[in-house]
């Protein structure tokens, strides 16, 4: 039987091009034997456009690579003026190699001159060629260059040159990636140097770091992306596809996952996609055109990016997720990876497209110096976990997975945002000294670790931390902390695959009780929903998560969980106290329902192990509860406003959202006026009252809060230091007056009060 696959481009013949242009596969193998020759980077170049300019009849082949985030340079030309090579330049959009450039997208034209994006450059002498062929180098969307071929007299080209044209840059973007493509400069240890990057993301964890980048995902190069035998190709497919198939299957299997949920939908998409017949005829065509297994998979991976390309369609980008994942999957079973691969080295950048918490904690406590994220937001739990490890957070750093290899310097700015990939020694230099100040002011605060936080009027403060992780608790030591404010119990749920048993939790609450010693510890029972997902609990798709079926509301509707959770809570108490408080209530029926079920499962204790002293509390979140009836403030035995939520409630602007993110503060008049009355409807009741949130960490907010009359406030443990240094300096009494006489007479409260910090020399 004759091979389906054994000629042409694609599934079929190539009909020849203005010339007699050579098949893709025929190009491949001459690209193939020329690049074999010893040669630099540069020179790889030259001889790349120079074959194909010859095989496809071209008087012009050119090479257009991007410097820096925004600008094409012409690096190679077969037809060109030579000296215009790396002196010509076009911005991204500027110009036909521009356009192609921004969009992602060939563009074919026979008459160059008359079209609308023609731009013109002196310095080619390209103004006597006619017909034009650009295509995108690009892998898996993102644009590395342009390949041009041009003739003089007006030409068609046709659908099948434009393709093999298209599978030429693949190629080339496939030997960029891996190195071998870098014309240019050359560093002192020989290899070709490349340019400082400066990228800005979203600071999600305060900090500033420098150290060598560590690619959470090692990426996948294929440095010989060219096949010598599309049989064998063919084979390594095959082979790889069937262990694919096979672990899929495994998986699926696994009894964590086998009840319907999230991760059973996933796995099985993963499989449909395993077996797609139309996916892998695709991955057989591009091995037929003279590519390897793995880069017909990553072709495959990138013309589905490219055509997919600003989809608005959720289900669309989705599919591609998914698709993009197991593409991921079946690369790693045809590269083999370096199995002496190492964990990094302490200090180390850690960037990735994504982490969860679970991942985060893989990396022993100490290794990393800092993080970066392509994705995530700053209220993620990954985020609350680089803060609960003191370790910056850069999230939305669009680029950066494509733009850092292992090893890079890279400067990480958690306060402001910045990344600076492969930064100049300037820069260098000022943050070197950034992090000198830092390293002294840290001694300092150490020094206040054992001083009581009481104000010069007299006024003490109490300051604790929050937590949810095993490796929170030795800060309640190194901190000073009088003990754990919140306690989020939702990330012990999230660091496992399947749902905590109650023996497995109440194992977590005794090792945070036998820790604490003592001191204060707040349990919040389950707090999910909104960005807080569970993967093995399924959530209801809404429209507003944030203000749906979360917190409370989740455990009253569903209480089997709830009551596990008490009850794992009551165990480990021993006898001891104990303290637990409800999420989210809006309302006093939900808490008296909450309460009434953690009652219950007090009776059920033996007399024995009952704790000795039960405090039942709420976090005060929403507004709507601050105008509870009095009872709720007499039942309720402490009270902890939920700083982060009630202020994006109050002011109806979403926190996780940049464009509405500065639109409340703390300081607000109308936000004031609610913590005054929060205050001293607690006050009536005699019920205990403290601030937990983002807010309680900063310093000018902390010190706010405490003059409206709030006496206990909760932070992450880094943010203790500061504060204590400044309530320590400031006069309670004397901001409340700034305040007041500020709101009274119209002036930013703000602003009056960071001049009376600033002029009576308190630190914020």
């Amino acid at each position: 039987m004759s091979d389906p696959f054994a000629t042409g481009w694609g599934v079929g013949p190539v009909p020849p091009g203005p010339g007699g242009a050579a098949s893709p596969r025929l190009l491949l193998r001459r690209l193939r034997q020329a690049l074999a020759a010893p040669g630099d980077g540069q020179q790889r170049l030259d001889q790349i456009v120079t074959l194909i300019a010859h095989s496809m009849a071209a008087e012009v082949c050119s090479v257009y690579l991007l410097r820096g985030q925004d600008t094409l340079q012409l690096s190679a030309t077969e037809g060109l003026k030579p000296e215009a090579v790396h002196e010509a330049r076009l911005k991204i959009g500027e110009g036909l190699v521009g356009v192609i450039a921004r969009d992602g997208r060939p563009v074919v034209t026979a008459k160059a001159r008359e079209h609308p994006e023609f731009r013109y450059l002196p310095e080619t002498g390209e103004e006597r060629y006619s017909s034009f062929l650009g295509v995108p180098i690009q892998k898996l969307g993102r644009t590395m260059g342009v390949l041009v071929v041009q003739n003089e007299r007006p030409l068609n080209y046709s659908e099948e040159e434009s393709e093999a044209l298209a599978l030429v840059a693949m190629v080339i973007a496939e030997m960029a990636e891996a190195g071998t493509l870098l014309p240019g400069a050359v560093g002192e240890d020989g290899q070709p140097s490349r340019e400082a990057i400066h990228i800005m993301g979203q600071g999600a964890a305060d900090g500033v770091a420098i150290g060598p980048v560590y690619l959470h995902e090692p990426k996948l190069l294929l440095p010989n992306p060219i096949a010598e035998d599309p049989a064998h190709e063919r084979a390594r497919l095959e082979e790889a596809l069937g262990r694919l198939r096979s672990d899929i299957d495994a998986m699926l299997d696994d009894e964590d996952i086998a009840d319907k949920g999230e991760h059973r939908e996933v796995l099985e998409t993963y499989r449909m996609f395993a077996n797609d017949r139309g996916w892998v005829r695709k991955l057989h065509e591009y091995i037929v055109s003279g590519l390897t297994a793995e880069a017909a998979v990553d072709a495959a991976r990138t013309e589905a990016r490219a055509k997919l390309r600003g989809a608005s369609d959720s289900y669309l980008r989705e599919r591609f997720d998914d698709m993009d994942d197991i593409a991921q999957r079946l690369m790693r079973r045809l590269i083999t990876p370096d199995a002496n691969a190492a964990m990094p080295e302490k200090g180390a950048i850690l960037v990735a497209r994504t982490l969860g918490p679970g991942e985060i904690m893989d990396y022993p406590r100490g290794t990393l110096g800092g993080i970066v994220l392509e994705e995530g937001a700053i209220s993620s739990h990954a985020a609350i976990v680089a803060r609960a490890m003191d370790v910056p957070l850069i999230v939305q750093a669009v680029g950066v997975t494509r733009e850092a290899e292992s090893g890079d310097p890279m400067i990480v700015n958690g306060d402001q945002g910045h990344i600076h990939i492969r930064p100049r020694e300037d820069v260098v230099t000022a943050y070197e000294e950034k992090l000198s100040l830092r390293a002294q002011e840290k001694a300092s605060f150490a020094a206040l670790r054992d001083l009581p936080s009481m104000s010069t009027d007299g006024i003490e403060v109490k300051l604790y931390m929050n937590g949810g992780l095993a490796a929170d608790l030795p800060s309640l030591n190194e901190s000073g902390a009088e003990g754990v404010g919140l306690l989020r119990t939702e990330l012990h749920f999230m660091l496992n695959k399947a749902m905590p048993t109650r023996e497995e939790q109440a194992r977590f609450y005794g090792h945070v009780l036998d820790k604490a010693d003592g001191r204060l510890v707040n349990f919040r029972t389950l707090d999910i929903g909104s960005d807080k997902v569970l993967p093995y609990m399924k959530q209801p798709r809404e429209e507003n998560p944030a203000l749906g079926w979360r917190a409370i509301r989740v455990g009253l509707d569903r209480p089997v969980v709830l009551r596990m959770q008490l009850q794992a809570m009551l165990r480990a108490a021993e006898g001891r106290p104990i303290r637990v408080m409800f999420p989210m209530v809006a309302a006093l029926a939900e808490f008296e329902k909450a309460r009434a079920m953690l009652l219950e499962e007090v009776e059920k204790v033996d007399a024995a192990t009952r704790p000795t002293d039960l405090k039942i509390g709420a976090m005060l979140e929403t507004p709507s509860l601050a105008f509870a009836q009095r009872r709720f403030f007499e039942l309720t035995d402490f009270v902890s406003i939920g700083g982060n939520d009630l202020l994006q409630f109050f002011f109806a602007a979403d926190r996780t959202n940049e464009r509405t993110a500065g639109r409340y503060e703390v300081t607000h008049p109308a936000f004031l006026a609610l913590i005054r009355m929060i205050v001293d409807r607690c006050g009536e009741a005699g019920t205990e009252l403290s601030f937990c949130g983002e807010a309680a960490g900063r310093p000018l907010d902390a010190l706010t809060l405490a003059a409206m009359g709030i006496r206990a406030l909760s932070m992450r443990p880094s943010s203790i230091g500061p504060v204590k240094r400044a309530l320590r300096a400031a006069d309670l009494a004397a901001l409340y007056g700034v305040a007041e006489e500020a709101e009274a007479s119209g002036q930013r409260v703000r602003d009056a009060l960071i001049q009376h910090c600033h002029e009576s020399m308190v630190p914020i």
